[in-house]
């Protein structure tokens, strides 16, 4: 949930406090409001001296990082670089390097709040509702889930897929991954990935969202694009809770340095 925040005067604070307020009134409320009539308030975002980085915090963004309008990911030799569209919006990219990927997704946040504690409940929620299984632990992007995913294989039996949930709050942003492939599992081949997070920019914007609207993504001007079916992933009740959620696979960006 959101708390309201007081008012300072600009019009952009105005409109900003308008949607977050909706957002509130959208949103049900948890077994702890409906007891005690409190609504959860979230933590200021804490500090971030190893990145994510703001816009504001990196006079140079395009300096070794691909240029996607609302981030700046990192380039790193053998790459290859998808993008997720939902509708006709590029909101998400997946870095893939080998046999491991991070996915990349920034969302508008409050100004004074953040939501990665709320965003962690809602995926593990949905990810146990789903039969899977789900390990919060304090790894080294900060407190992350761990989770077994229930999917369907090749050959229609079940299996499990193992993914790691990753998200840092930044000023007015809130900036979530997703590593999967071997990355999920291995500590070593998780190292680049989480470099690759950690050294993202986030680029916000001055104008007004609601929280939790993606931040929408562009391609790059020298794109080498290598086409690809769409694939239409799972649909999930909130964006958060299923991983991808409402996403379709895009062109791909391939030998990104």
């Amino acid at each position: 949930m959101f708390g309201r925040r007081k008012k300072s005067g600009s019009a952009e604070d105005a409109a900003d406090e308008v949607r977050e307020a909706e957002q509130v009134a959208d949103e049900p409320e948890s077994g702890d409001a409906a007891a005690g009539g409190t609504r959860r308030m979230n933590l200021p975002p804490a500090p971030r001296p190893d990145g994510p980085w703001d816009s504001s915090e990196v006079s140079q963004p395009g300096e070794g990082r691909v240029d996607l309008g609302g981030i700046f990911v990192p380039g790193v030799e053998g790459m290859e670089l998808r993008v997720e569209v939902a509708g006709d919006a590029i909101v998400a990219a997946t870095v893939v390097l080998r046999d491991s990927a991070v996915q990349l997704q920034a969302f508008a946040a409050p100004k004074k709040e953040g939501i990665w504690g709320e965003v962690r409940d809602e995926i593990a929620s949905g990810i146990t509702q789903q039969g899977g299984i789900i390990d919060e632990v304090e790894g080294p992007l900060g407190w992350e889930l761990r989770a077994q995913v229930p999917v369907q294989l090749p050959d229609g039996t079940g299996g499990v897929q193992l993914v790691r949930f990753v998200g840092v709050d930044g000023p007015r942003w809130f900036l979530r991954g997703v590593i999967s492939g071997q990355g999920a599992v291995q500590p070593e081949a998780a190292g680049l990935l989480e470099t690759i997070f950690r050294d993202t920019v986030v680029v916000r914007g001055e104008g007004p969202m609601a929280p939790r609207d993606p931040i929408v993504l562009k391609l790059p001007n020298d794109a080498q694009m290598v086409p690809e079916g769409v694939q239409q992933e799972d649909q999930e009740s909130s964006r958060f809770s299923g991983g991808m959620g409402q996403l379709q696979r895009g062109p791909e960006i391939t030998e990104v340095r």
